[in-house]
């Protein structure tokens, strides 16, 4: 299992990094994310921060990815910051995408959607389909999530992303403890969003390193 959008107390969540590792991992995962909230002014020590708990996640078995999530950054600054944080280490960039229940810049899921260096778009609403086929031509996935309220356009996403041929995963999006999933939980969001159950298998059984080198 996999979850590739999550937060620390680096930024709003509730656990340290080393904590959510273990969390995620006694629930079964392989792979986590963490991917905190990130603009100019915390992009360097996010990356750093959570790349210090690499060794730990080794010994809970788990393979760590040290990410951020761009949030509320202005469209044409996403490529910029973007690249930064894949030159300071990052393995995954995510996109806080363009939500239908936050104020986000109009244009930051075509930002997101064109940019080389961004790997997810994480709650995209209720996006274009020509942004769908500029990330599936980039290898960039579009999320499905659990979260309250971001989870509203899951079933959009979906359409979306079958008609433009986009990558999609599913993630938690979490913040405190019980946002983390459970196998049976993945399996539920990935239905109730409309995937077929084939459709649900492939998705939540991803290769994550393959998903990422693009």
């Amino acid at each position: 299992m996999y979850d590739l959008h999550t937060h620390t107390i680096l930024s709003d969540g509730e656990l340290l990094p080393t904590e959510l590792v273990r969390r995620a991992a006694v629930l079964g995962y392989d792979t986590l994310a963490v991917t905190d909230h990130a603009d100019a002014s915390n992009l360097a020590y996010l990356v750093e921060a959570a790349g210090k708990c690499r060794e730990s996640a080794r010994c809970y078995g788990m393979d760590l990815l040290v990410g951020v999530e761009l949030t509320h950054v202005p469209p044409s600054l996403i490529p910029v910051f973007a690249r930064d944080a894949k030159r300071l280490g990052a393995d995954i960039v995510v996109v806080h995408g363009e939500t239908v229940v936050e104020p986000v810049a109009p244009g930051t899921n075509h930002a997101a959607c064109t940019c080389e260096y961004v790997d997810a778009l994480a709650h995209p609403g209720l996006m274009a389909v020509e942004d769908a086929r500029a990330a599936a031509e980039r290898g960039i996935a579009l999320e499905i999530t659990s979260r309250a309220g971001h989870n509203r356009t899951n079933g959009h996403v979906v359409r979306v992303a079958r008609e433009a041929g986009c990558r999609l995963v599913v993630d938690s999006d979490t913040h405190a403890p019980s946002d983390l999933m459970s196998k049976e939980a993945r399996w539920a969001i990935a239905l109730g969003a409309g995937l077929t159950e084939a459709e649900s298998r492939e998705v939540l059984s991803l290769d994550i390193n393959r998903l990422l080198q693009k």
